[in-house]
């Protein structure tokens, strides 16, 4: 009987353990969607730097709110590797723990590029208030390629390392249809192809990235809502 209550018990905590792992990938996907694709275009200025600046200047608040998007996805970041871990970590705890590693990496570095957001916010106020010297208009410039290069390129290399692994070991574990973690694993190497070419200053376009798009979102909305496949060793 006791041994049947606690089977019943560990139970639970497996589908409550499921259902939180749904909510890490719809809280990763929409914060960072919304920062990248959404608010990003309502201060950002494509192949001008000088009305982007002009664009920030007369919002300020509109980049402070996407700094304050990023904080919350590098947490949802720490937060879903953290998850992943505990789940997949039975597949192989050296493995799980490294792509933990490498999401944690990808954290730190959208944080740490938030610093050069921060420093393109105060020198766009500084360009339009001094009547737009040229040397501002370079280090903003530099400010958003630094921006980009470590919270846009080196970031989403973390990313990519991390995410191979942790697919992998999710499409071992079968707590999800095979063809879903497929999906998410093949179409990462487009975007660990365009990350690398980015490093050497070559873009891939944009419809590579295209298939990866909505994954997070469809096994966020498939755990939460349809739940997971159970095995004998999936249980805890």
């Amino acid at each position: 009987m006791k041994n049947k209550i606690t089977k019943k018990d560990n139970m639970k905590v497996h589908k409550k353990t499921f259902k939180i792992l749904g909510i890490a990938f719809l809280f990763q996907f929409f914060t960072s969607f919304s920062s990248g694709v959404f608010l990003k275009s309502t201060w950002f200025v494509s192949e001008d730097i000088g009305k982007t600046m002009f664009k920030i200047s007369a919002n300020p608040s509109l980049i402070q709110f996407n700094i304050f998007l990023d904080i919350l996805t590098a947490l949802g970041v720490i937060f879903l590797g953290a998850v992943l871990f505990q789940l997949l970590k039975k597949q192989n705890e050296k493995l799980a723990l490294t792509a933990m590693g490498f999401y944690f990496l990808e954290a730190a570095l959208l944080v740490v590029s938030r610093m050069s957001t921060f420093s393109l916010l105060r020198f766009s106020q500084e360009y339009v208030a001094t009547g737009q010297p040229s040397n501002l208009l370079f280090m903003g410039q530099v400010a958003y390629d630094t921006m980009e290069f470590v919270g846009g390129t080196l970031h989403m290399l973390a990313f990519c390392l991390g995410a191979i692994i942790f697919y992998t070991l999710l499409h071992r574990s079968r707590v999800v249809p095979r063809w879903m973690s497929l999906w998410g694993l093949v179409t990462l190497f487009p975007l660990l192809v365009g990350t690398i070419t980015q490093i050497f200053n070559y873009n891939i376009p944009f419809v590579f990235y295209v298939p990866y798009v909505p994954f997070e979102l469809v096994i966020g909305l498939w755990i939460l809502f349809k739940g997971i496949i159970e095995t004998e060793e999936n249980e805890l």
